[in-house]
């Protein structure tokens, strides 16, 4: 068994998904009702709900109705689930119009590459919006999964249609999807804590704004009354309706900017 202190030592050798514990089946003394896929399902509720900071073996039992002992036939420790759990959430991205499960077909789509990739955008900030534990995670496991893997190849193949040269398409791959991740991961969080405080997004933005407008001027009360002017004028009258149109408008110009530098060769 692989303790969290091995995972520290060496993390770029250590993942369920290259120990060969990925596929645990039920042993003949547990709880007939239980298995993998509903012990992942539990996690992932539990981390929506929750987050990870209060997520523990012993609360997943609790919600499962079992012992802990019982979670530990199938994971040996709490990061194997976590990691689990993290691929289970990239399957929930749809790889194509068909479902999460087929990757793209580079020779039918090509053409298509700005749809491709505005909807695995689309998706991809959806997820990190839906389960605002999955940022930190990322950058915590190798994200080696199978669901990760199929996103991860989903996006490169975009990429290889776009027309930009080899060495250019890994940079242009980041500026989109490290923009989406950023995106997501603020938005979650936003959400999130307007939750924990009780309030919607939009009484928590005011509230915020009525703080900062009485706060010493350092520049930011012109600022925050611009971004106010703006939103009305600009039809936006709700913190998510503007951050929609941001999201749009960003995604919009890094398509624009692919398509003048695959021009440019």
């Amino acid at each position: 068994m692989v303790s969290a202190a091995d995972r520290a030592k060496s993390p770029a050798r250590t993942s369920v998904w290259l120990e060969g514990k990925a596929e645990r089946g039920r042993r003949s003394a547990q709880p007939a009702s239980l298995d993998r896929a509903k012990i992942i399902d539990a996690t992932v509720r539990l981390l929506d709900s929750e987050g990870a900071a209060k997520f523990s073996m012993r609360r997943l039992a609790a919600e499962l109705d079992v012992t802990a002992m019982s979670v530990y036939w199938y994971v040996d420790t709490k990061d194997d689930l976590l990691e689990l759990a993290l691929d289970a959430a990239f399957g929930t991205i749809r790889l194509t119009d068909a479902g999460a499960d087929a990757l793209p077909d580079g020779d039918a789509d090509a053409g298509d590459w700005r749809g491709r990739l505005r909807r695995l955008a689309v998706d991809y900030r959806a997820m990190l919006v839906r389960h605002p534990w999955v940022s930190p995670l990322v950058g915590t496991f190798l994200n080696i999964g199978p669901n990760a893997l199929a996103f991860s190849l989903a996006i490169q193949q975009v990429m290889r249609d776009t027309g930009l040269p080899p060495r250019g398409q890994m940079g242009a791959l980041s500026a989109v999807f490290q923009f989406v991740y950023g995106f997501g991961t603020i938005e979650g969080h936003f959400i999130a804590r307007c939750a924990s405080a009780g309030m919607s997004q939009d009484e928590y933005y005011r509230e915020a704004i009525g703080t900062m407008t009485g706060a010493p001027d350092l520049g930011l009360k012109k600022y925050i009354t611009e971004s106010m002017e703006i939103m009305v004028s600009g039809g936006t009258g709700t913190v998510a309706e503007m951050r929609e149109r941001d999201f749009e408008y960003a995604l919009e110009t890094l398509v624009a900017g692919i398509e003048a530098m695959a021009a440019r060769g």
